[in-house]
């Protein structure tokens, strides 16, 4: 009967010794993408992502904070705005900023010199924002010698200093962000936004996008490997910008199937974003839906119409807040794996975007509670008021008012009357009887 000793490698020599640090058998080492800047595993699956350049965003894509390497995101505007031109500028100014390789077809170097200006990290714009909120707040004064919850010990208004066993990272190492902040009312100024790469739509027989996708696998083909790319495709089958014959179904869909084929390849990293107008081009068409079957993010913004009533006023959760200026569908998403597991659950939710003058932010859309009456609050004192209740214009009919239950006194029966009789009579007997 043989005997082996336990935690030893099998070994592949005649001997029998163990040799587990011959060089046939360690794999070869793979580029890990924690050393690509702006790049960062997914909080759900690992795989490596990319912020969009909007933080609100980020938190849509189907649990993975950011846009996955190799994805698609089609976002489609209603309506002759451009709100979905400032997500774009957000993406490339975030590619500029994360010194990634920038792609940019159809517009010139004037587009690239309105991208947004940066402010700083994302992170600590909202750490920021917190504090003046808990500055603003007023409690009472026996409660402010307490401090905070698990800030230190009650009684002390001195900030209390953190105590963590974990060691100080070095002076020199810096944590990347993963995602800035930015500000529309400011330009960017960055070295990197030189090395952006314009592709211009040139004349030509045939598919005018077929120049385009030659220009894009030659330009990604002859950068280094740890390059992260993004392609930034601004109003796709916009006629000021597009021949006519670019909407055609067999140049259309062969070249988004080829910017698929090039963003599948694991070798390069490489994500896009394109935008396109559905007054156009409605989402009913063929087409378009074709269109949307090869990407892999789909989002549709639905403006509100330009008036003054309740409806574009309304959806602000506080009076401090900017009311929304359209509503936001999320359509597909990216999902986990190939099976088509995703986490969802934005999907079917009612969001709505805002676009000020400093920023472009997406937040759940929520109705004000309803009004009262205002003819019976305003009326005077002296006259009496009509209380009436008015019927809904809605689908909806509302439930009718419940009265209280009357009270009511029910007589005897026939024959609880004449038992009474019967006993009536015969005490009026008994009393005659014995007064004789």
């Amino acid at each position: 009967m043989s005997f082996r000793k336990r935690n030893v490698g099998i070994s592949t020599g005649a001997n029998g010794a163990a040799s587990p640090t011959t060089p046939a058998s360690q794999p070869a080492a793979v580029p890990a993408n924690d050393t690509l800047s702006g790049v960062r595993p997914s909080p759900d699956d690992g795989r490596p992502t990319t912020s969009t350049g909007s933080r609100s965003l980020d938190n849509l894509l189907a649990g993975h904070a950011g846009l996955p390497l190799g994805k698609i995101l089609l976002i489609e505007e209603n309506g002759t705005t451009d709100f979905a031109g400032a997500l774009l500028r957000y993406y490339a100014a975030e590619g500029v900023v994360q010194e990634h390789k920038v792609h940019v077809v159809g517009p010139g170097e004037q587009w690239g010199r309105t991208l947004p200006g940066l402010i700083g990290s994302a992170d600590s714009l909202d750490e920021k924002v917190s504090r003046r909120k808990e500055e603003k707040m007023k409690i009472a004064w026996r409660y402010e010698r307490l401090g905070e919850f698990g800030t230190g010990v009650a009684g002390s208004r001195a900030p209390v200093a953190a105590t963590n066993n974990t060691t100080p990272a070095p002076p020199g190492a810096k944590q990347e962000a993963f995602c800035h902040a930015f500000d529309l009312t400011k330009r960017l100024t960055h070295p990197s936004l030189a090395t952006v790469d314009y592709i211009p739509l040139t004349p030509q027989r045939g598919s005018p996008l077929s120049s385009i996708m030659q220009k894009l696998q030659l330009n990604i083909t002859s950068s280094p490997p740890n390059t992260v790319h993004r392609i930034v495709i601004p109003s796709l089958l916009n006629p000021a910008v597009y021949p006519p014959e670019t909407g055609q179904p067999e140049y259309l869909l062969r070249f988004i199937h080829s910017l698929r084929a090039l963003l599948s390849n694991n070798s390069y990293n490489i994500t896009a974003m394109i935008t396109i107008p559905l007054s156009l081009y409605p989402r009913s068409t063929g087409l378009i839906r074709w269109v949307e079957i090869l990407c892999d993010g789909v989002v549709e913004l639905c403006p509100f119409p330009h008036s003054s009533d309740a409806i574009a006023t309304s959806g602000a959760a506080t009076a401090h807040e900017e009311p929304p200026q359209g509503m936001l569908k999320t359509h597909k998403l990216p999902v986990l794996h190939e099976r088509g597991g995703g986490s969802d659950q934005n999907i079917g939710e009612d969001w709505a975007f805002t676009l000020s003058r400093r920023r472009f932010e997406i937040k759940p859309f929520s109705l004000p509670p309803a009004e009262g009456d205002n003819e019976a609050q305003q009326a005077p004192s002296d006259r009496p008021v009509n209380v009436m209740v008015r019927k809904y214009s809605g689908p909806y009919e509302p439930r009718p008012l419940r009265r209280a239950p009357r009270i009511r006194f029910l007589s005897p029966s026939p024959r609880q009357d004449e038992s009474a009789n019967h006993a009536v009579e015969a005490a009026i007997q008994t009393v005659i009887s014995r007064s004789k």
